[in-house]
């Protein structure tokens, strides 16, 4: 009886070292994650741009994006050399998702870029025209 309380005590002690290293560790890690995570831009700040649905793109396109709040924002058509093609829109926005469509028929065939640009962002996705 004395051997086997002896293991068990020992046993036990040992899951209790295993325990607490590991909730150490865990707080370390989480300390060490909010530190590095302090110059992370605030995504409210920010509009997320989605990528199309269908490539090569024909005919009418749904541009898609989100804002957390009201903002002025302006979606632009480049072409492959980065100039501004065509302003497809431009005006505030409330938050939540729109969805912008676009007549492609108007633009030769090629390589396309389309960009939502607000007052402290620029973002930028690919896009292939085909219409033939």
């Amino acid at each position: 009886m004395i051997l086997i309380g002896y293991s068990i005590g020992k046993t036990l002690i040992a899951v209790l070292m295993v325990t607490l290293a590991l909730l150490v560790l865990y707080i370390a890690y989480k300390k060490l994650l909010a530190y590095l995570g302090k110059g992370v831009p605030v995504q409210k700040d920010y509009c997320v741009l989605y990528g199309l649905e269908v490539q090569p793109s024909r005919g009418e396109v749904e541009f898609y994006f989100t804002t957390e709040s009201l903002r002025e924002v302006s979606i632009e058509l480049l072409d492959s050399d980065m100039t501004v093609n065509q302003v497809i829109t431009k005006g505030e926005f409330e938050a939540g998702g729109h969805i912008i469509r676009f007549n492609s028929a108007d633009v030769k065939d090629g390589d396309y870029y389309y960009c939502l640009r607000t007052e402290n962002q620029k973002t930028m996705k690919k896009m292939v025209i085909r219409n033939v």
